[in-house]
């Protein structure tokens, strides 16, 4: 699963989520992207399920980019556990999607495979999304 080598710091605060993305709302490297409609923290667990849904249904053909990185720890106390005595301890990392934001894309592969494959890797996540496309392949290479 996918989480830093090292951070700065071993703790963060929660945070809120506002506003669209700023970047990464573009498809860079493939034919197919999926795309966030909703804010939410996005664990490494969902990421990586989504990432085996799309390969599978791909049969490995092809290519896939995961376009975001869990690099926020979110931490959790024991249950039962009284209040006070600290900040729990990393229990898993989270990415923070916003609205608009590219979270994997594909290439190599037939249109309907794409769609397919995209949609059951949208299925593992806990945002509402759309599959994008690149409206004409040829355009950037002209440009």
């Amino acid at each position: 699963m996918l989480s830093p080598k090292k951070t700065k710091y071993r703790k963060q605060f929660k945070g809120r989520i506002s506003g669209m993305a700023k970047g990464g709302s573009a498809l860079n490297f493939g034919s197919y992207g999926l795309k966030s409609l909703q804010p939410e923290r996005i664990t490494a667990r969902q990421i990586e399920a989504a990432r085996r849904a799309i390969t599978r249904q791909m049969k490995r053909q092809g290519r896939v980019w995961i376009r975001i990185f869990p690099d926020v720890p979110v931490t959790g106390k024991p249950a039962e556990v009284r209040m006070g005595s600290g900040k729990g301890s990393v229990e898993y990392w989270a990415a923070r999607v916003e609205p608009g934001r590219i979270m994997f894309e594909v290439d190599g592969v037939p249109d309907d495979v794409a769609r397919e494959a995209l949609r059951l890797g949208a299925a593992k996540l806990p945002v509402r999304t759309k599959i994008v496309t690149r409206i004409d392949a040829g355009a950037l290479e002209h440009a």
